[in-house]
């Protein structure tokens, strides 16, 4: 059994192309022996965005605090706010943006192998 709290894990910036104020935090991986999926938690500042991309594994999310919006593939923006889940089938094309002033805060969880 693995306890922990968010604030004691170190935040790590997210540097790649389409990226703009982002860092993660690996709550619990692959290094903790999970046998299916990792949880990582993303901060993205005021006008941070994930890139707009696609892959083969499907993401389950949990918006801890703020405000954003889910960009799909033909740029809609899909609102997100604090106690909101959103479920990213493999394949899909999307795009995580703070849409607020305050950061947007979201647990992002994906098979371990893709954390």
């Amino acid at each position: 059994m693995i306890i922990r709290k968010l604030d004691d894990i170190a935040k790590a910036s997210v540097d790649m192309e389409g990226v703009k104020g982002i860092t993660k935090q690996l709550v619990l991986g692959s290094g903790d022996g999970v046998p299916n999926f990792s949880f990582r938690v993303f901060t993205l500042e005021p006008e941070g965005h994930s890139p707009h991309h696609n892959h083969e594994v499907e993401h389950l999310n949990f918006v801890l605090s703020g405000q954003g919006a889910l960009m799909d593939g033909n740029g809609n923006a899909n609102p997100l706010g604090t106690g909101e889940f959103a479920f990213v089938p493999p394949g899909e094309t999307h795009q995580f943006r703070n849409t607020g002033e305050e950061p947007f805060v979201f647990i992002c969880a994906v098979p371990k192998e893709y954390e």
